[in-house]
């Protein structure tokens, strides 16, 4: 997978990863839910906000204090400490899925897009997935870093509703943190933003997190 398409993959399965409902894993205690809109920038003034949505334009009002997330590079000896994970993920020939990307989000955003979902458009020869969730700690398995389990090779366990989704991951998968940290909004930017609703309709928002491809990032 070149860089372009790396950046592509990185970028659609996040999009699948924030925009799909939020669901528990077992008998994990529930994470309030998270409301949120997912596009790209359009505007942003530091009082509002207007995202483009695959449903059009959503206009969201910024409320104080506002806190921003960007990614920054880690590793994956920071995934064991995780609260939630994304693993951006690709099927290979043999039906094993081998990472692509590791996000590492926040507790404060644990519970969004949690499950496992394909991201392939409708009759895709691949089958890329996003898998939001916990990292599994079978006590019954060898741990390495606390996260991942030698099993024929490096594994990462992902629980997510009632399932997990065991994923394959390279020593040199990018791994990202998603940190608060102050952000320069431009439009064109992918964000996503944790929404409410009000009475009257208008819908607002103090968290949001600027999306950067893979590449980019490290």
């Amino acid at each position: 997978m070149n860089q372009h398409s790396l950046q592509r993959f990185a970028y659609a399965t996040l999009l699948a990863a924030l925009a799909t409902p939020q669901a528990i894993w077992g008998q994990a205690k529930a994470a309030p839910p998270i409301d949120g809109v997912i596009g790209k920038l359009q505007l942003f003034d530091g009082k509002s906000l207007d995202v483009q949505t695959a449903s059009g334009v959503v206009h969201v009002v910024v409320k104080q204090p506002l806190t921003t997330y960007k990614q920054i590079p880690s590793d994956l000896s920071h995934v064991a400490s995780a609260p939630y994970i994304g693993v951006a993920s690709a099927e290979q020939a043999d039906g094993k899925q081998v990472a692509k990307q590791i996000f590492i989000f926040p507790a404060e955003l644990r519970g969004a897009g949690e499950g496992s979902v394909l991201t392939d458009p409708a009759g895709a020869a691949s089958h890329s997935r996003m898998t939001n969730g916990t990292v599994s700690r079978p006590s019954h398995s060898r741990m390495t870093n606390g996260t991942v389990q030698e099993s024929g090779g490096s594994t990462l366990v992902v629980n997510y509703q009632n399932g997990s989704q065991m994923i394959s991951v390279p020593s040199d998968v990018p791994v990202t943190l998603v940190a608060p940290q102050k952000v320069t909004f431009s439009p064109g930017d992918v964000v996503y933003a944790t929404t409410q609703k009000l009475g009257d309709g208008t819908v607002e928002t103090d968290k949001i997190f600027q999306f950067i491809p893979a590449a980019a990032s490290r």
